[in-house]
Formats: C-alpha cells, structure tokens, sequence
C-alpha cells in the first residue's frame, strides 16, 4: 500500500500541488495502479508465442525509383518559394 506520505514525496518531486483533502483519493488511486501493474506482471505467458501473431513474413515493400514530378510545377503552387524550396513564415519569435 502506498502511504500519504509517499503521495507527497512524488508530488514534491513532480513539482505539483496537492491538497489535503486530494490526498486520501490519490492514495487509493495509486494502490489501484499499482495492482493492476502487478496483476499484469503476474500474468501467464505460458504457450503464447507473440512474436508473430498474424504470421506475416516480411510486410516491407521493395523500394522502388519512379519519376517524380517536375519542382518548378510543385513550386508554382506556393506562395513563397527561394532556391527551389518552399518559403515558410517562422512563427518562433
């Protein structure tokens, strides 16, 4: 069981606010948490193979050159473009 004072320490250590009355919900909220993760831990595995579930062999496609299309038709598309490449506005100002 996860005790209140544990609840603080994470919360100390997230650097977030928690209330008194948050407490007594988080802690039971953590146990909650916590025993599923060890119901799924505890798990059986036995007799499952997941390394191939859907019995594929190889789903990658042969990589393949075909023509691309023309830049400056691409380009004329674009509101502003310089050196053969697409202009955008920086919004990191």
């Amino acid at each position: 069981m996860v005790s209140k004072e544990e609840i603080m320490n994470i919360a100390i250590l997230s650097k977030l606010y928690v209330g008194e009355d948050e407490i007594d919900s988080l802690t039971e909220d953590m146990d909650k948490i916590i025993a599923f993760a060890d119901t799924i831990n505890n798990a059986s595995d036995e007799g499952t193979d997941f390394d191939n579930i859907n019995n594929l062999s190889n789903v990658l496609r042969e990589d393949t050159v075909v023509e691309s299309f023309d830049r400056e038709k691409i380009l004329a598309n674009a509101k502003d473009s310089e050196d053969g490449c697409f202009l955008v506005k920086n919004i990191m100002k």
